[in-house]
């Protein structure tokens, strides 16, 4: 397989991720949320590198090409100060899927966020219909969770999302 990693989105890198999510046929119809500015992006870059404590995001370098970008938020599931996980997602733009690329990078954005922070879960969800991305998913170490039944509004009608975690590998505490 090429070489595939994630790396710092740079401002450069903007035009070709604003191109290539700026259309249907760019993302796929289970990604396609309409039309979006890609300001908030460009923004994030200057200000922070797009890499900030509670949220986050890098480019997918294939061969030195720009294959699309991950994303990182918190979802809190109590308090805010010990009881959160990470949120990923992943979108790879219609020449790098079906390549095994979806696959090397749910791991790759996995393992970099247990490496470096404290999160003892990372989730993603992906449409029922989705199956490429469950296999991805399930290839890099997630595990099905369940349902979420109407989660996602999309084309003029709610979707049914997947939900998938991975867990921190436990480690031996006392030795």
């Amino acid at each position: 397989m090429e070489t595939v990693r994630l790396r710092p989105i740079r401002e450069r890198d903007i035009p070709a991720i604003e191109a290539g999510a700026s259309s249907r046929e760019g993302l796929g119809e289970l990604q396609w949320f309409g039309f979006r500015t890609f300001h908030r992006m460009r923004e994030r870059v200057t200000l922070d590198g797009y890499l900030g404590p509670d949220s986050g995001g890098l480019a997918v370098d294939v061969g030195g090409e720009v294959a699309g970008w991950v994303s990182w938020s918190k979802q809190f599931w109590g308090p805010e100060t010990t009881s959160w996980s990470w949120t990923i997602g992943v979108i790879l733009f219609p020449a790098f899927r079906g390549r095994g690329i979806g696959t090397a990078v749910k791991k790759e954005l996995a393992d970099y966020l247990f490496a470096h922070t404290v999160a003892e879960r990372i989730q993603a969800t992906t449409d029922v219909r989705n199956v490429a991305a469950q296999r991805a998913l399930e290839k890099a170490g997630f595990q099905r969770e369940g349902v979420l039944r109407r989660a996602q509004w999309r084309l003029g009608e709610w979707h049914d999302q997947v939900l998938y975690a991975a867990l921190r590998e436990p480690r031996d505490r006392f030795g």
